[in-house]
């Protein structure tokens, strides 16, 4: 019996011959081979999330937001894939060009990006910046004026619109590090001055509003009042502003009884009746093309009951791979994914390894009461900012990705060892 997973699940998962399997190969096998922990990343998910926002938006840009989940092989499937690539570091930066994506084709963010990490844009030819800040446009300025170039580039602008998620991944607010406040002139102020300067050409403007929306509300608010801004900016100035990116931030479901989010094209019709029919739209979506692509896979070392009061079942990971349930209380779910088992359900708590008592991944989940020792665990929707934001606390190593596709599996990002930690430490 094949039983097709459901939301938050990649596509091709299922739970077949007693074990789930994803892209054709069962947890056990990915287990043995590559060990755990692991992120088990659908590469047909991810590829045809992809198409579904190039297909959404075939006369407007598609860029990707590389902070949620980037490495070489995966900006090779952007290229493939004909979308444009968002990096908000050097870093990130790095990693597109080891990729191979063109320059012209990458967009550079950040609310305090250095001189260097400037320069190297410029230099390397990136073809948008989106400045932050009256500092940036001026370091910008200078920069592109001593290559001898116009640099293309947008003005990030705070819309005043409040997106309901949590307070640390809302960024649309008056209240926010990111980009020119509108209501309070700085976002006017910013177009006099780019428009004032001869090495800077204004291509469009830029709103972001948060992460994890499931609803079209903040959405068509802030592309209405950008919008409005971007015909007030066009009539003040006697210029052309070709371009209004208005950023990513649609959710995905983590758990059973999540809000479902609109679809790509969806959102896309939204935002197209805010916004005139002569303004090239752009969009950034990152979490709802990567998230539901990757399982992250644990194994069982103990299970703990402490009668009357809690079960604390522990993996070989923790919050050093996945650290968003601690930093702000990103609720997952978990499956027993290797074996069937009969045994009724009771309420754990899945917690990591590491020496924090809120090293927790998942609570109150219902799993067999027979897990042991030596179970793989499966948590779907591990695609976005958990490689991204791994860490090695209490120095332990990174998982490694590992891409799924018609029953083959390879590493795209290998495991960490203890020799790549040494090797930083100098004698």
């Amino acid at each position: 019996m094949t039983l097709v997973m459901e939301n938050g699940w990649p596509r091709t998962a299922a739970w077949t011959g007693g074990e789930l399997r994803l892209g054709g190969i069962g947890v056990r096998e990915l287990a043995a081979e590559f060990g755990t922990p692991a992120y088990v990343l659908d590469e047909e998910e991810f590829q045809g999330r992809c198409a579904e926002w190039r297909e959404a938006l075939p006369d407007g840009e598609v860029h990707y937001g590389g902070k949620a989940f980037l490495c070489p092989e995966v900006v090779r499937w952007l290229d493939t894939a004909g979308l444009c690539l968002d990096v908000c570091t050097g870093g990130e930066l790095a990693v597109a060009l080891a990729g191979g994506m063109d320059p012209a084709r990458v967009v550079f963010h950040g609310n305090n990006k250095s001189v260097a990490e400037l320069r190297r844009a410029v230099t390397w030819g990136v073809g948008c910046v989106v400045v932050d800040s009256f500092t940036e446009i001026e370091r910008l300025a200078a920069l592109a004026d001593e290559a001898g170039i116009r640099q293309r580039m947008m003005i990030r602008v705070t819309p005043g619109v409040e997106a309901h998620t949590h307070e640390f991944i809302a960024t649309g607010g008056d209240d926010s590090k990111f980009g020119f406040s509108l209501s309070a002139g700085l976002a006017a102020e910013a177009v006099r001055r780019v428009l004032a300067t001869t090495s800077l050409e204004l291509t469009g403007l830029h709103s972001h509003i948060g992460s994890q929306i499931t609803d079209l509300g903040g959405f068509t608010l802030a592309a209405r009042r950008m919008a409005d801004f971007l015909l007030a900016c066009e009539l003040e100035h006697g210029v052309t502003i070709p371009k209004l990116d208005l950023g990513g931030g649609l959710g995905i479901v983590y758990r059973p009884g999540d809000p479902v989010p609109p679809r790509p094209a969806e959102v896309v019709a939204a935002l197209r009746e805010a916004v005139p029919a002569q303004v090239r739209l752009a969009v950034e979506p990152g979490r709802s093309i990567a998230g539901p692509t990757a399982v992250a896979l644990y194994e069982v070392g103990t299970v703990k009951e402490i009668p009357g009061v809690n079960t604390y079942v522990s993996v070989d990971g923790g919050m050093s791979d996945n650290p968003r349930p601690a930093m702000y209380g990103a609720a997952y779910t978990a499956l027993l994914a290797s074996r069937s088992s009969d045994a009724p359900p009771r309420k754990v708590t899945v917690v990591g390894k590491h020496c924090e008592s809120g090293d927790v991944l998942v609570r109150d989940l219902p799993l067999p009461a027979d897990v042991r020792p030596g179970d793989l665990l499966a948590i779907p929707a591990s695609g976005a900012y958990q490689r991204s934001m791994a860490s090695n606390y209490n120095h332990v190593t990174r998982p490694p990705v590992v891409a799924v596709r018609d029953g083959v599996a390879r590493a795209i990002v290998r495991r960490e060892t203890e020799e790549d930690l040494l090797r930083l430490y100098l004698r």
